[in-house]
């Protein structure tokens, strides 16, 4: 297909009614990259949408030496932006743009959102404990040195030790912000 077949499949796709005019405006991509990325999304998901199973079944090649099903249902929610429970070609493109070519401050605004599992607008311990396991889940047992089955709650206590300026026992963003900004 050439480019002009690319761009009239990108404007009518099903799930996906913005244009790429309207994505070119949201992301910091170009056409070209944008067709590509779509060439590898259509690919990979041929009805326009990912669910969460097909999610963390694509995500999980990328990790064989441990389990990332945890991890992936975390970074699902985050790239689904609209809640709708489905990641469609605009989800992926804009939460891509961000992580790859977004500012320092968007890129920790889409990683507080990442930890904010609730999206209460602070992280708890219990929430960045959870995080933490599913990191080391995927990471597997085949690191070196070994690590204690205590390294996430360990890594835990550091995090609040720097991010918990007022020792509130929660993170909010604006601590979260100026912590990572230092």
């Amino acid at each position: 297909a050439d480019d002009g077949d690319v761009e009239l499949e990108l404007e009518t796709v099903r799930h996906q009614p913005e244009g790429l005019e309207q994505l070119l405006a949201q992301t910091k991509f170009t056409k070209k990259e944008l067709q590509s990325l779509y060439r590898g999304f259509k690919n990979e998901c041929p009805s326009g949408l990912v669910d969460e199973d097909t999610f963390k079944l694509i995500y999980s090649q990328f990790f064989p030496q441990g389990d990332a099903s945890t991890y992936a249902h975390f970074l699902f929610d985050a790239f689904d932006a609209d809640r709708n429970g489905a990641l469609c070609f605009q989800d992926f493109a804009v939460g891509l743009s961000v992580l790859l070519r977004g500012t320092v401050h968007q890129k920790l605004t889409w990683a507080f959102n990442l930890y904010d599992i609730n999206k209460d607008g602070c992280i708890t311990k219990e929430e960045m404990l959870e995080i933490m396991k599913s990191i080391y889940d995927m990471m597997g047992r085949c690191t070196h040195p070994t690590l204690r089955d205590s390294a996430p709650a360990e890594h835990v206590e550091l995090f609040f030790q720097k991010m918990d300026r007022n020792g509130d026992g929660v993170v909010t963003f604006e601590e979260f912000l100026e912590t990572c900004q230092k």
